[in-house]
This record gives structure tokens, C-alpha cells and sequence, in this order.
């Protein structure tokens, strides 16, 4: 884990969050600016700046998407429908260095994103 990265900070607990999950690996919680009635944040507890630092044979990702469908599942919004989204580096908005995915749905998403 980082000591400065505010992902780690809150999968340490050193930032009070309320979790609508945490297992071993991840925590998931709901966003500080949703954008969609259900929006949840998911993160790893190790940290990985992105995607891109994640090396081949780590299950991270598969495990954050068994996760995602949990809550999906959960919250109802696997009835009508969600969007799993990763960012990316600067052009794809990533505004914390932590790999993370946006859970959101409850509303129509629509394409493109903007």
C-alpha cells in the first residue's frame, strides 16, 4: 500500500468509510459525487497505480468484476442494466492514482459517455 494514496488510506481504514463490501482483496463503497443512483467505487486493497500495473497471472480484475456482479446483484441493478467502468490514465480521467472501478446504474446510461 501507499501511505499517501487516499484508496489506501480508506482500504486501511485510516479513513472512515462505510462499506457495502470487503472481502480479502477488495472494499467496495458507495461514491462521494455519484453520478448515477447507484454508484459504487471498488478498489483493491494492494495497491496498483491502474490497470497497466496490474501483471499477467494477478486475478484482481476477474475477482473486482465477481464483485461488481455481487452488487449488481444487490442493489437490483442487474435488472435494467449497469455500466462497469475503468479509467485510465489522464485522456480517460483517472483523477486517483489507485486502480478502481465505477459501479453505476439505476438510470438510463447513455452512449457516449462525454
Amino acid at each position: 500500500m501507499s501511505d499517501d494514496c487516499i484508496f489506501c488510506k480508506i482500504a486501511r481504514k485510516e479513513i472512515p468509510t462505510d462499506f457495502i463490501y470487503e472481502d480479502d482483496l477488495v472494499v467496495a463503497f458507495n461514491d462521494i459525487n455519484p453520478q448515477a443512483p447507484v454508484h459504487v467505487i471498488i478498489i483493491p486493497k494492494e495497491h496498483h497505480d491502474s490497470i497497466l500495473t496490474v501483471l499477467a497471472g494477478d486475478d484482481i480484475i476477474s475477482h473486482i468484476h465477481i464483485v461488481a456482479n455481487r452488487i449488481a446483484l444487490k442493489t437490483g441493478i442487474a435488472k435494467t442494466g449497469f455500466r462497469l467502468v475503468n479509467n485510465c490514465g489522464k485522456d480517460g480521467n483517472q483523477t486517483v492514482l489507485h486502480l478502481h472501478y465505477h459501479l453505476l446504474g439505476g438510470r438510463p446510461l447513455l452512449w457516449p459517455p462525454g
